[in-house]
């Protein structure tokens, strides 16, 4: 590898994508991973400045341009100073508790719901 690549989960690391260099090898080695629209499956493949990522994340897949390689794992700004996101996730609405689910069952439910069950407060 010249000094202009780096290797695929490494570089993942460094711009924050993953909290352990572990955890990017392995999406790597799982094959969710693509370089330039090809699946790639070996974390030691090199990426260059240019090279597109495609790559799951949470609910989103996340298409990225490197910009640039780095040194380090440093602070969040300089990670985001390291590609270009050319998917930004969309934001989404945070749902309150009662939205998710109802609201927090009374005294009175949670109750009912433990004679129901057989148990007893007492």
């Amino acid at each position: 590898m010249s000094e202009d690549s780096l290797r695929v989960d490494k570089w993942l690391w460094q711009a924050r994508f993953f909290k352990t260099r572990t955890l990017a090898a392995k999406q790597v080695a799982e094959g969710k991973i693509r370089v330039n629209s090809t699946r790639i499956s070996k974390p030691a493949r090199a990426v260059v400045v240019g090279d597109t990522l495609t790559f799951p994340q949470g609910d989103d897949v996340r298409v990225i341009r490197i910009e640039a390689m780095g040194t380090r794992r440093g602070p969040a700004p300089e990670a985001q100073a390291l590609y270009t996101d050319l998917a930004p996730p969309e934001p989404r609405e945070r749902k309150s508790y009662a939205e998710r689910g109802g609201a927090r069952p009374t005294k009175k439910d949670r109750r009912k719901l433990m004679e129901h069950k057989g148990n007893s407060l007492d």
